[in-house]
């Protein structure tokens, strides 16, 4: 392989010997061409073309040739034309064909040998022709000139091939452009033509950001040079703002162009960032975002060494740094929610690599808090992983309770006293504990901090008093002198803002869990487990309530919450798990024990609660663990029997324990465990409630009857226990109804036969002929039976016929598999033939319809018979519907109208007629009872009978609607829910009173209002969206309403915003514009004109309403109508085209000049109202004055004129002003008209008169 060729400054350098080390071609015999007479050097020339054309063109780094082409181009300038052209083609001609070749090795080849050769020679017949090129030129300018030109050639050159996206991926030729743009920047000054060219690539390409941002690095690097970088920094600092708003994509690369640079030059950049901070008042969010990483990057790379230098160097590096971090902070607040959500991610990149300090923490964790109830989705997202980021980096230790803290704090304190000298001392001041970037002075303080901590991070057992009273017993470590001490308080004062600002997010947490961002909720999870984790105060109650998202539509959300939960609650010990899960149970309410029975039963299916924790379920319910409560013996059972609704056989084994524990002596100390072995019971498998009928038949139902007709449960908790024993019973009994009967005497004889008791009432007897005293709780008791026997009665024949039905289907489906098989059998065939001719007669049907009219005649039986004689049952309804008509009675009992009316609305969902028959009293009793229960109650019932009985209700629909008006919480609340069901599921249409529910938005209860929104966003996503064509009407009605106008405000602009579709907004652009036509209250003008203004506008809405101009024009003399409309045509402005444009500044011209015409036509028409009631009002006075004179003549004996006491308050007192007094309204605008006019004009008026009267 040739020594490889390298380029002199001069052509002479090459006879010059090189290093010794230095193997580059050089001349070894060069010859004296210029000795040669002119016939000689002329075949010199010709064998020297003759060898570079005849030969391999890689000849020419072939020693011998080299020497005699060196030798040839040394002498060029005396050689003659001919010998100087043949030289020049033959050089040409061979470098035109090493070209192709060169490109083509490059791209193909792997060998780096005959790559390397090719660039050898080429660089050897480049050096020849440039000096050929030079020695044309005698002048040493020129020869500059064309040297500048051959460099910026090569220079832009580059550029251009930084064009090409394929060739940068070739990391050599990336390499070798990114040293050219170096060189000829930095060495050869072409600094300001480098910087123009980069910038026009940064805005053109996007793929160039980080390759020239590797070149102008690599500049500085190799030549300890940044003036290239600070140029494009200037460059880009002097660009006008406005220019990145039009150019958006060339900002975002501008912007990704700066942040490469800041993280390749830190140090650089920082001393001139100043030019580039007045771009965060630019209108580009796309660059203020760039800015803010650039000042991150600054801010972890750029001051490591902060420490290092003089005072006075280490003094402007820190207020240089401060000032970042105070534009950091202050960029939180931007308008745009793009760059707000970058600052916060910003800081948590900051956070991840320590870059905060401690005195800076606080202010951060605050601004992050701050945020999460931000308008923008995003920025809430990026406000929650901030928060969970400074948690995890939290400098303050593992445990971040405040009991914790505040112990810790206040033993350092006394510490504090005890080494402050007793005279002298002076407080420290901050300037002592921090230095000046906020850092604590002492290094050991986090330690020490995290000294008071607990070294794991799992979940304590002991309560925030506990960890208090623990703490305040230990002693704490001796920290060192004074001033560390002072350090440390500071620490503990900053851990304990931090966790105390955290603590104070849980509300806020809590809302995001209902908000309809998926991102929301799934980032809110993550930030309570992390809370969690550190032990954060509340974040546990908070958990809680993320149980009921399980049942989200939104699959994300499910699986945030099915992960959340394994994570937090899934041990790998078995026991530990089970200790979770019924700690969950214990104290969770009936909403969150629904959402924990679908997450275990998920669990369950998936694996995650292994056979393992099942087993010690059982031994917490069985008391084998020591220690264990009778509340978690029960929460254990619940659990189990959340486990038995996907593996219904894990009770059966231990069927005895459920029964000798749930109903033995620990139900006297958990009288709920009764309850809950009621509902294992109901929960057995088919084959486990054979096995129980056949060992504990006797016993079993004995106890459950015992439950239900006695009296050793307590009141509160008798009512749900004996509700789930009931069900129980018609779980698992072959004949129910037997038992219920015996249930139903014992309970009417306990009240019919017991006297002596605390509170009595005098009530008929079912004959009504004597009276009889009986205890309200024991009545109570026994409608309650009565009504849920009758409803598990009602239930129980259902399941009957739907069993039947199955078995029928079942029959059907093997007799047609069954003649599927047989086809070709005779009998078979009659079979076929027999039930054609069946199916033919209607006998199939005749079956079904005698089918559902027994299951309907025996549901009709539950109250009452086929005949007019009564059941028992239908007695005991006869006699509720008696006792609930008792309005005194029922007053004077709040707790036995309570139950009555609640006994007698499951008895009205059992039969039509009697249904019927007290639909009445139901809807008097909802309106007027005094018990905002029972009002509450009634209001749920009417929801299930509107569901049961459809045509019943649809009268009552107005009363139902009413509810929505009632001054309780409990009852609207349940109003709005019943309305919502019914309604968005199809069960009753949305009927002319739908403005009660649109009012409730404004509700002054926050659930209301915001069920009320759920409702109106869930029925605008029905059909064709309900509430387009609702709108007009609710409209009319609000403005009819007693509402405030900021009220009717936000309901009509929420209800406007749910309408999407621009065809349905021109439509109702054409409804409000004809709605003014009937209207002539000016506030209705108001609303519809605001209606208007929050209507999302298109060109063709535009257009129409410019068109409807007549239908409106007479309601533009008011002020505030004029105001909505000229919002309406400043929206229309921002995205009408040139046309349009013209045309609402024309209509606008229009508005305003016929409103200004409207004004004026109504201030003369009132003038002249006002000057024609002077007129009538002087004729009056007149006339009366003169009717009074004659009337009082002979008795007045005053010298001056007597004035009507009427008129006399129309005329001006003494001092000028008017006093304001009552006049008539035949007279109130002379008066006016008078007080404004001068004295002169009344003749009447005199300083002498006197009047009496």
């Amino acid at each position: 392989m040739a020594p490889h060729f390298v380029f002199p400054r001069t052509l002479e350098d090459l006879e010059q010997e090189g290093l010794e080390d230095d193997n580059s071609l050089r001349v070894q015999n060069p010859i004296d061409v210029a000795s040669f007479v002119s016939s000689k050097l002329e075949e010199f020339v010709k064998g020297v073309s003759f060898d570079l054309s005849d030969r391999e063109i890689l000849c020419i780094e072939e020693q011998d040739v080299f020497d005699r082409v060196y030798s040839l181009v040394r002498a060029f300038p005396i050689l003659s034309p001919s010998s100087k052209l043949s030289l020049l083609e033959t050089l040409r001609s061979n470098l035109a064909v090493l070209l192709p070749n060169v490109d083509s090795l490059s791209r193909a080849s792997n060998d780096h040998v005959p790559i390397a050769s090719h660039r050898n020679a080429f660089k050897i017949y480049s050096f020849f022709l440039l000096s050929i090129l030079l020695a044309l030129h005698s002048n040493t300018s020129k020869y500059f000139d064309k040297l500048s030109e051959l460099t910026l050639s090569c220079c832009r050159n580059a550029f251009s091939m930084f064009e090409d996206a394929l060739l940068l991926k070739d990391s050599d030729v990336k390499e070798a452009l990114c040293r050219i743009i170096g060189a000829c920047s930095t060495r050869y000054h072409y600094t300001a033509q480098s910087c123009a060219s980069i910038v026009h690539l940064v805005h053109k390409y996007d793929f160039v950001v980080t390759h020239l941002a590797d070149a102008v690095a690599g500049a500085e690097k190799k030549y300890g040079d940044g003036s290239l970088a600070v140029s494009l920094v200037r460059e880009i600092g002097r660009t006008n703002p406005k220019d990145y708003l039009k150019d958006t994509a060339g900002a975002e690369n501008v912007g990704r162009f700066l942040v490469e640079l800041a993280d390749r030059m830190p140090k650089l950049i920082s001393t001139n960032i100043g030019i580039l901070v007045p771009h965060f008042g630019g209108e580009s969010y796309k660059i203020r975002n760039a800015l803010v990483a650039v000042l991150a990057k600054l801010i972890a790379k750029a001051f490591k060494d902060v420490d290092v230098g003089e005072a006075s160097s280490k003094s402007i590096r820190l207020r240089t740094k401060q000032a970042m971090l105070d534009i950091l902070l202050e960029r939180c607040r931007d308008v745009s929610a793009y760059t707000r959500s970058r600052v916060l991610q910003v800081w948590a990149e900051l956070c991840e690599e320590h870059s905060i300090s401690i005195g800076l923490w606080n202010e951060v964790a605050e601004v992050a808090a701050g945020r999460l109830e931000d308008k923008s989705a995003m920025v809430r997202k990026s406000a929650l992983n901030l928060l969970i980021m400074m948690l995890q980096h939290n400098p303050f230790g593992p445990q971040l309770r405040v009991a914790s803290f505040e112990a810790t704090l206040d033993q350092y304190k006394m510490k504090l006293k005890e080494l402050e000298p007793s005279e002298g001392a002076e407080p420290s001041s901050d300037a002592d504990i921090f230095n000046g970037d906020g850092e604590v002075v002492d290094s050991n303080c986090e330690t020490v901090v995290k000294g008071q901590q607990q070294d794991s991070l799992t979940d304590s057992c002991l309560s925030q008093s506990e960890d208090a009273i623990a703490l305040q017993n230990s002693s704490v470590p001796d920290v060192g002198n004074l001033e560390q001490t002072r350090a440390l308080i500071a620490s503990l004062e900053a851990g304990l803002r931090f966790s105390k600002c955290i603590g104070a997010t849980m509300p806020t947490l809590v809302q995001l869990m209902a908000s309809s961002s998926a991102t929301d909720v799934e980032n809110t999870i993550l930030l309570l487990m992390r809370c969690k984790q550190f032990q954060i105060d509340s974040s546990e109650e908070c958990l809680r309530k993320m149980l009921p998202l399980i049942f989200s539509q939104d699959k994300a959300i499910y699986e945030a919450v099915e992960s959340a939960f394994h994570t937090i609650y899934i041990r790998k010990s078995p026991i530990e798990t089970a200790n979770n899960l019924l700690s969950l149970a214990t104290d969770s309410n009936i909403g969150d024990l629904a959402a924990l029975e679908c997450i275990v039963g998920a669990l369950v299916s998936k694996g995650d609660i292994s056979s393992s924790t099942i087993s010690a379920l059982w031994d917490f319910f069985c008391f084998n663990i020591g220690g264990t409560t009778a509340e978690q013996s029960r929460s254990a059972l619940s659990v189990l029997c959340m486990v038995a609704q996907t593996s219904p056989g894990v009770l059966g084994s231990h069927l005895q324990d459920i029964i000798d524990i749930g109903f033995g002596r620990w139900s006297k100390v958990d009288p709920l465990l009764a309850r809950t072995a009621c509902l294992a019971i109901q929960r057995l498998s088919e084959e486990d409630k054979k096995k129980l009928l056949a060992s504990s038949n006797v016993r079993i139902f004995g106890i459950l009857e015992s439950l239900i007709t006695g009296f050793w449960l307590p009141a509160n908790i008798w009512f749900a226990a004996a509700d789930k024993a009931i069900a129980a019973i018609y779980t698992i009994h072959p004949t129910p109804e037997t038992i219920a009967v015996d249930m139903i005497k014992k309970s009417l004889s306990s009240v019919c036969n017991d006297g002596g008791v605390n509170e009595q009432s005098d009530v008929g007897t079912v004959s009504g002929s004597v009276p009889l005293t009986v205890e309200v709780a024991k009545l109570s008791r026994c409608l309650f039976i009565v009504s849920h026997i009758a409803m598990n009665q009602l239930v129980y024949i259902e399941s009957c016929a739907r069993k039947i039905q199955k078995q029928k289907l079942a029959k059907e489906k093997k007799d047609s598999e069954n003649q599927n098989l047989d086809c070709n059998d005779t009998v078979s065939a009659a079979k076929q033939k027999d039930n054609d001719i069946n199916t033919e007669l209607g006998f199939t049907a005749s079956e079904d319809a005698a089918l559902d009219a027994l299951f309907e005649k025996a549901e009709k039986e539950i109250i009452s018979g086929g005949s007019n004689e009564k059941n028992l049952i239908g007695v005991c309804a006869t006699f509720l519907s008696k006792l609930c008509r008792n309005f005194g009675l029922m007053q004077k009992y709040p707790e036995l109208q309570a139950s009555a009316m609640l006994a007698l609305c499951r008895l009205m969902i059992i039969d039509a007629d009697f249904c019927d028959a007290n639909l009445q009293i139901l809807f008097t009793v909802v309106e007027s009872a005094h018990s905002e229960t029972v009002r509450s109650n009634c209001t749920i019932a009417l929801g299930d009978l509107a569901v049961r009985f459809p045509n019943l209700l649809e009268p009552w629909t107005e009363n139902m609607y009413s509810r929505l008006k009632d001054p309780c919480i409990s009852v609207r609340k349940n109003a709005v829910l019943v309305l919502s069901h019914l309604i968005l599921n199809d069960m009753m249409k949305v009927k002319g009173y739908i403005n009660e529910m649109a009012v409730r938005l404004e509700d002054e209860d926050e659930r209301i209002s915001n069920l009320a929104k759920l409702f109106f966003i869930e029925l605008s996503k029905k059909g064709n969206n309900p509430i387009y064509n609702l709108l007009p009407d609710i409209l009319s009605k609000l403005s009819q309403q007693n509402l405030s106008k900021d009220s009717f405000c936000n309901i009509m602009q929420f209800l406007i915003t749910s309408i999407k579709k621009d065809r349905q907004m021109e439509a109702l652009v054409e409804k409000l514009c004809h709605r003014f036509s009937g209207v002539t209250d000016v506030r209705q003008w108001e609303y519809i004109s605001y209606c208007l203004s929050q209507l999302s506008f298109t060109e063709k809405g535009m257009k129409k309403l410019i068109e409807l101009f007549k239908s409106y024009e007479h309601v533009l003399s008011e002020d505030s109508v004029m105001d909505h409309f000229r919002n309406i045509l400043n929206k229309g402005k921002k995205f009408a085209k040139v046309e349009l444009k013209a045309c609402i500044e024309e209509f606008e011209d229009k508005l305003n000049k016929f409103h200004t015409d409207r004004k004026e036509q109504e201030v003369t028409a009132r003038n002249a109202q006002i000057h024609q009631r002077k007129i009538d009002s002087m004729e009056g006075f007149t006339v009366n004055s003169e009717d009074y004179l004659e009337s009082n003549s002979a008795s007045d004996e005053t010298e001056g004129e007597v004035i009507d006491g009427r008129a006399e308050e129309a005329t001006l007192p003494s001092n000028g002003k008017s006093e304001s007094k009552h006049v008539p309204e035949d007279h109130s605008g002379a008066s006016s008209e008078l007080t404004e006019s001068d004295q002169g004009d009344i003749e009447i008026q005199s300083s002498q008169v006197k009047t009496r009267g």
